[in-house]
């Protein structure tokens, strides 16, 4: 067999020269290739699926930037925080009688003259940031191909831990990964409950932020990427969402290099100035080649070794709510709540109505409780879900807090907040060190975002002249005293444990409930005419004997419904699983009472 002509993983600037060359030579027109592939995109989608190539290229991010070299084909995951328009370049000229490309870089072959035969082309920038609270075992496994590829010897790893021995006081298991951007450390609280003014970022305290400082600090040792994207719809690409892009790195060394041949030609070009704000030595360009949208499920490392039959699913389904219910201290009525909780999504909406995620507020938590049970089920959560947030809820904190992006105009950036978070991320607010106090103007803005989100699953975002909402899929955990009355939940559940119990889990346990929850939470699901017929019915009886019920109530109840059959792996709702919701919620508004 013939091995392939390119090379796409060392030199992959070669190969779209090349089939550059190999298509001018059959008579095409450059001037056709505007916003179009002349071949080059099969070569490297040949090369990425073929020998498993997709294996060999590295991972862009703070561990590996150090040794990846400039100019090789690399790949980097991330979350669209910003997206900064469009950029014009020269992207095919003549060379004497030669047309050469520039497509993918920055850098012109040859000097550039004032031939009038050049090309201007179109590409997008976008402003890209490791995805917000993921967890250490989710990069772990997107990592895990690129330390394959290198030949490296590593001696035999020592065995995991066990989960429950990885247990410590809550703010010590939450990285800087978990903690939402600018919440106060619960070890550097003042004893009123108010953060210290040296535990708030220097911005927030000055109440501004400077066009200087435009590269936002996301999360400790992440490295941003500003990636070139071609030929793609703008309807292909939205803001927050979490892609992988394949392609070649620019070497830093490139902003000596190219200034002077590029003044002349490129400057005025580009519509956004943010690039100002962005250089290569702090922020790595990536001219992408391919790209491909990610979902939770792209972050699992593993699938079950058994073929996931429903007794497989049964027994899964059965495990993980032992473990829940020992992290809940033997409450296994909250067991069952949160792992439909967990299993939530927004599967449609509208302008007003978003249906399908299950927002959950577990009340009679204290500072005292939260310290113990918080962190268990914290923990168990983050050892559960690739993306997960804590938001520690003081006066101080929403008195100070940037919650909602806003655009900088001077920067022409917009600045990320707190609640620019990927969809499927869950968050949970711990209200129990919430005091009385006085919100300032602030305060009140960032409780109204809080309680926007939760009602209506859509952050605002503050463009200065006009106010704009971004849709969310956020799974939202309250842990509080009472009801919460700044993130009113869909459902309110008293949590009382009954002890304290050592929570202990396999490592092939925990990543078989990885899957479990990323796969089944993406099922379609259906109710047929007979059992429509029934909750019609049941609905009707339970108004005439509760007049206080409503539409929400009903609605909420299909949720649950809808979420019952998913967890056992089913696309139908059955009798039995409608009795097992109405049965649970029974028991629930038995607590309230």
């Amino acid at each position: 067999m013939v091995g392939m002509a390119y090379d796409c993983f060392a030199n992959p600037l070669g190969a779209v020269r090349s089939t550059f060359d190999k298509a001018i030579a059959t008579g095409a027109d450059p001037a056709s290739f505007a916003g179009a592939d002349w071949g080059a995109l099969d070569v490297f989608r040949q090369f990425l699926s073929d020998q498993n190539g997709l294996s060999q290229v590295p991972i862009l991010n703070s561990r590996t930037i150090s040794w990846i070299k400039p100019n090789t084909l690399v790949r980097f995951r991330g979350m669209i925080q910003d997206m900064l328009g469009n950029e014009f370049y020269v992207g095919a000229y003549k060379d004497g009688t030669v047309w050469r490309t520039n497509k993918f870089t920055d850098v012109s072959q040859s000097p550039l003259g004032s031939s009038s035969d050049m090309r201007i082309w179109e590409r997008r920038l976008l402003y890209c940031v490791p995805v917000p609270g993921q967890n250490s075992w989710a990069e772990s496994s997107s990592d895990a191909n690129v330390y394959r590829s290198m030949d490296w010897a590593s001696p035999q790893r020592e065995k995991r831990p066990r989960l429950d021995e990885e247990s410590l006081d809550i703010m010590d298991t939450l990285d800087s990964g978990d903690v939402i951007e600018g919440s106060p450390s619960t070890k550097k609280m003042r004893e009123d409950g108010h953060p210290s003014q040296d535990t708030l970022p220097q911005e927030l305290i000055a109440g501004t932020c400077s066009s200087a400082s435009v590269i936002p600090n996301n999360e400790k040792g992440s490295l941003p990427c500003l990636v070139k994207i071609y030929d793609t719809p703008e309807s292909d690409i939205k803001l927050n969402e979490v892609f992988e892009f394949i392609g070649v790195l620019t070497p830093d060394s490139d902003d000596k290099v190219d200034k002077v041949e590029h003044d002349e030609f490129e400057n005025g070009f580009t519509e956004d100035d943010a690039l100002v704000h962005l250089p290569r030595s702090k922020v790595p360009y990536l001219h992408c080649f391919i790209h491909r949208k990610l979902a939770v499920h792209d972050f699992i490392q593993s699938s079950p070794t058994l073929e996931p039959k429903p007794q497989v699913i049964k027994e899964m389904r059965e495990a993980l709510l032992r473990h829940l219910t020992d992290v809940l201290g033997n409450d296994g009525l909250a067991a069952h709540f949160i792992l439909m909780h967990l299993l939530s999504k927004i599967h449609s909406r509208d302008d007003i109505v978003a249906v399908g995620n299950l927002s959950l507020n577990l009340t009679g938590f204290s500072k005292e409780t939260v310290s113990v049970f918080g962190t268990q089920l914290s923990l168990a959560i983050k050892n559960l879900l690739p993306f997960t947030h804590y938001m520690p809820l003081t006066v101080g904190y929403l008195n100070t807090a940037s919650l909602a992006p806003k655009k900088d105009y001077e920067a022409n950036r917009l600045i990320t907040g707190s609640l620019q978070i990927a969809e499927g991320s869950h968050l949970i607010v711990d209200e129990t060190r919430l005091e009385a106090g006085t919100l300032n103007s602030v305060g009140v803005d960032n409780a109204r975002l809080l309680k926007h989100l939760m009602v209506m699953h859509k952050v605002e975002y503050d463009f200065k002249y006009y106010k704009m909402d971004m849709a969310a899929d956020i799974q939202l955990l309250i842990l509080s005293e009472g009801k919460s009355n700044i993130c009113p939940a869909d459902l309110v559940l008293p949590f009382r444990p009954s002890s304290v119990a050592s929570s202990q889990a396999s490592t092939e346990a925990v990543e078989a409930w990885r899957w479990y929850l990323a796969t089944l939470r993406t099922l379609a699901h259906s109710i047929d005419s007979e059992m429509q017929t029934v909750i019609e019915n049941d609905l009707v009886e339970a108004r005439q004997a509760d007049r206080s019920l409503g539409s929400q109530d009903f609605s909420r109840l299909l949720t649950m419904a809808r979420l019952m059959s998913m967890s056992y792996g089913e696309t139908s709702l059955s009798l039995e699983h409608w009795q097992m919701v109405k049965e649970l919620d029974r028991l629930r508004r038995e607590r309230l009472k």
